[in-house]
């Protein structure tokens, strides 16, 4: 009868262990039944959480080759937990054989094969990702991430037939995966099929409008169609995000290490999908590993903010500055509270913080353009404005804000032609077209005003939009400009009710001012009341 140390590979073949037990290097594992040294790497620079994890493993690694009654699955597990540790730390070069020892030993096993493409598809080898991935599906003939991952490496190559097939079928055993249908999008973009393309990236976005990652290929189809405006629609709402299958496999290898950074990425992971109480006890565990991470604290900071507790909030961004005051993103989070309770002068000095540690800072730029317009130096804010747009010139937001900085500067005729260039430029955006009918309706620059276009404008945006109070308001203006006095103070009569049945009764008071003038047949020749500009 055969011993259980007879019955495996060969008793030389689990001499290799970690560390000092390393054993020397042999031929590649699985090519001729021996196995590839290992060896931890230089961990002085990691955190000693993952120093003790890689360490812990390494014993058990050592143990399970060092014991005669282990398994051969016992044995794989061992290697392929220390290569999943090792690759999450970014260690791939000694990830690698360890991965490629599991493999061998477990012949049956997809994991591995599957670690290793997605090790080599970090270092950009996509030959051999490819490789891997296509022994991975071997393995698991069915497996919906692999699929879909051959189909990506097969159009990085230029080979959209080869992808089709691969995403054809991750989509029939996985009706629901967007990644799927995004890859098929892709594929039939690069074969210029584009009515194609757009079915399947409309469906991507109609199942996920939050999939960003499609608007930039949609764009591109609708280009091919030769149909510009729902072209530049899309290319405008492009985003750097990748629609990523589900992948299991990764997402435990990405959660293995009890690392700050790991805690930090699993938190993100449950904030994007507002998982509030998740992430915020994700990213205390993280804390409680590294109390001094600015990164971590502000995440908290953010969880407390979308959860409502500002006050929460405020003092986790507090503490962060404290301690770094040249964290960033901690300062402008703190100006953008700071705003929203109306301290504008507290929130401006917030944001010059975050953007002399980050010029290139867009978001905190156009909240400091909006800051000094609020405290009345609105000069001061339009080479920001500028700025902004010279560097996205699309971004409507600093667009429209550039606007109300002439308006207030009283440069009517100026803020006009922005606002008719910007209406015609962006028609899916009502914002411009609703400061334009403010503008014409009410302007004090005669050259400016003309009612019956106002009238007109407002007419069309009731046709397309909700009826709001400020655009009610703007209706009467438009009225009262074409000297429909009475028909306007119907409407702001309308309008005062509606506000006070509301508890709006600092509305009321502003609404009665106007009421007064059109009662009297006088216009209104201020777009905007002082504080209440956009």
């Amino acid at each position: 009868m055969k011993t259980r140390a007879s019955s495996r590979v060969t008793a030389s073949l689990f001499v290799c262990a970690l560390g000092a037990a390393a054993c020397t290097a042999r031929t590649d594992a699985g090519s001729s039944g021996t196995l590839l040294r290992v060896s931890l790497p230089d961990l002085s620079k990691m955190t000693p959480s993952v120093q003790k994890q890689i360490r812990d493993a390494d014993a058990s690694l050592s143990a399970a080759n060092a014991n005669p009654r282990a398994s051969i699955a016992t044995l794989a597990d061992a290697y392929g937990a220390m290569g999943k540790l090792l690759m999450a730390a970014d260690y791939l070069d000694a990830a690698g054989p360890c991965f490629r020892n599991a493999r061998m030993l477990a012949s049956g096993d997809h994991r591995w094969p599957y670690y290793l493409a997605h090790l080599y598809r970090k270092r950009g080898d996509v030959d051999t990702a490819r490789t891997f991935f296509e022994e991975a599906l071997q393995r698991h003939p069915d497996d919906v991430d692999a699929l879909v991952w051959l189909g990506d490496v097969a159009l990085a190559q230029g080979r959209p037939d080869e992808a089709e097939p691969r995403f054809s079928k991750a989509l029939t055993l996985e009706p629901t995966s967007l990644s799927s249908r995004f890859g098929l999008g892709r594929v039939a973009l690069a074969k210029q099929d584009y009515r194609g393309a757009v079915s399947h990236l409309e469906e991507v976005l109609a199942r996920d409008p939050e999939a960003a990652g499609a608007h930039y290929p949609l764009g591109m189809a609708y280009r091919g169609l030769g149909d510009l405006t729902k072209a530049e629609a899309h290319l405008r709402l492009r985003k750097d995000r990748e629609i990523l299958p589900a992948d299991p496999l990764m997402v435990d290898l990405e959660e293995v290490l009890e690392s700050p950074q790991a805690y930090e990425s699993r938190g993100i992971r449950a904030l994007n999908k507002e998982k509030w109480p998740e992430a915020a006890a994700l990213f205390r565990k993280g804390l409680e590993l590294a109390p001094d991470s600015a990164a971590l604290r502000h995440r908290l900071g953010t969880v407390k903010f979308m959860i409502g507790d500002v006050a929460g909030a405020q003092a986790e961004f507090e503490q962060v500055v404290r301690a770094s005051p040249d964290y960033f993103l901690a300062q402008y989070s703190l100006g953008v509270i700071l705003q929203d309770k109306g301290r504008h002068a507290e929130a401006n000095e917030r944001f010059s913080a975050a953007l002399r540690d980050r010029p290139s800072y867009t978001e905190a730029r156009l909240r400091l353009a909006t800051g000094l317009r609020r405290v009345g130096r609105a000069r001061e804010s339009l080479p920001h404005y500028a700025q902004i747009l010279a560097v996205d010139a699309n971004l409507t937001g600093a667009r429209f804000g550039r606007a109300m900085a002439l308006v207030q500067l009283g440069r009517y005729r100026d803020a006009r032609d922005l606002l008719l260039a910007d209406m015609r430029a962006y028609p899916e955006q009502p914002v411009f077209a609703h400061g334009l009918a403010r503008v014409l309706a009410a302007a004090p620059d005669e050259h400016v005003r003309d009612g019956e276009r106002a009238l007109a404008l407002v007419e069309d945006l009731l046709t397309r939009e909700q009826r709001t109070l400020d655009l009610g308001e703007t209706m009467a203006m438009a009225l009262a400009a074409a000297m429909r006095f009475e028909e306007a103070a119907k409407v702001q009569r309308d309008l005062m009710r509606g506000a006070g049945n509301g508890g709006l009764q600092h509305v009321v008071r502003r609404l009665a001012a106007n009421l007064d003038l059109y009662e009297r047949g006088q216009p209104c020749r201020t777009p905007w009341p002082a504080g209440e500009i956009p």
